[in-house]
């Protein structure tokens, strides 16, 4: 990360937004002392990252990005050893797990080895470990990667009630648009520096215009000629031209009837996160992620390696 300063308020969901490679995760390994930062300072909870290790540890839940429960043990027994590591009183660790297991439904499951859990299923009874010593600040790296749209919805159910059951901080990473609308706020990060933040709706006004994505035969030629005789300017996106303007839909009928173009599609959208995104760093974040350079490549496949 490129000297970053954030602030995340006591009982908010802030999300870090980025492709895979911006250097979210590293973040996270910082914050919750895993590594060590070249330079700078942070607190978590109110204690020192790198002088406090032990009092950030025993004030935050983490759940990894890679899945690290014991798939041999049942669910109350990797939650009974966890309890074990953060050194619970054993008078309170029934009560704990039953509570924790209720609250993202799987206390009928407690007996239940994890091998036989589906991918959500593990997911949410890796979000319950991380609750069960009753963590300030609870850590999210990618929480839902890797599982399939209905379940990442079912994930983020569990996550938004959290506050109604937890008095808890929540700081979460992601590459999904969509789930950074869950957060309080947002901080867009793009290759190692912060280029947006604030809350889903400030950036997404901030943006201002409708996009219209139009598909072309030829996409330089169109560039050409909407730039000419509307005095708009676009880019290119996945094979398409976007087009920002106010009032997409009343521009549509202007563009057929006033340029000749050979037009197959047009679609016309509200500003959205990815519009945020595009704005900001001048693509997607699918675009991002496909354009990380070589040396940036092989380390993330060498750190999946070592996993």
């Amino acid at each position: 990360m490129d000297g970053i300063s954030i602030e995340v308020n006591a009982g908010e969901t802030f999300g870090f937004l980025g492709p895979n490679g911006a250097g979210k995760s590293t973040s996270i390994k910082m914050l919750c002392t895993l590594a060590s930062p070249s330079s700078g300072s942070a607190k978590v909870a109110g204690y020192d990252v790198v002088n406090q290790r032990n009092m950030v540890r025993r004030s935050i839940g983490l759940v990894f990005q890679d899945p690290t429960l014991d798939s041999y043990l049942t669910a109350e027994q990797n939650l009974k050893f966890h309890a074990d590591l953060y050194g619970m009183k054993r008078s309170l660790v029934s009560e704990r797990i039953q509570e924790v297991l209720e609250m993202v439904q799987l206390w009928d499951r407690k007996d239940s080895k994890v091998n036989t859990f589906s991918g959500g299923m593990r997911r949410r009874l890796e979000i319950a470990r991380g609750l069960m010593h009753s963590p300030r600040v609870l850590f999210l790296d990618e929480p839902t990667v890797g599982l399939d749209p209905q379940t990442r919805s079912s994930i983020w159910k569990y996550i938004t009630g959290l506050h109604e059951n937890e008095d808890i901080t929540i700081f979460m990473t992601t590459h999904y648009m969509d789930e950074a609308e869950y957060c309080s706020r947002i901080a867009i990060v793009d290759k190692g520096k912060i280029v947006a933040l604030g809350t889903p709706d400030e950036l997404k006004a901030g943006v201002g215009k409708d996009r219209v994505t139009i598909e072309v035969d030829n996409i330089e030629s169109a560039q050409r000629v909407i730039g000419k005789r509307f005095s708009l300017e676009s880019s290119v996106s996945e094979g398409m031209l976007v087009v920002s303007v106010e009032g997409g839909a009343s521009f549509v009928p202007r563009l057929f009837s006033e340029v000749d173009l050979s037009i197959k599609s047009v679609s016309v959208a509200r500003p959205s996160l990815d519009d945020v995104f595009l704005s900001y760093t001048g693509t997607t974040i699918r675009e991002a992620e496909n354009q990380a350079p070589p040396d940036m490549m092989r380390t993330m496949m060498a750190a999946q390696a070592r996993r």
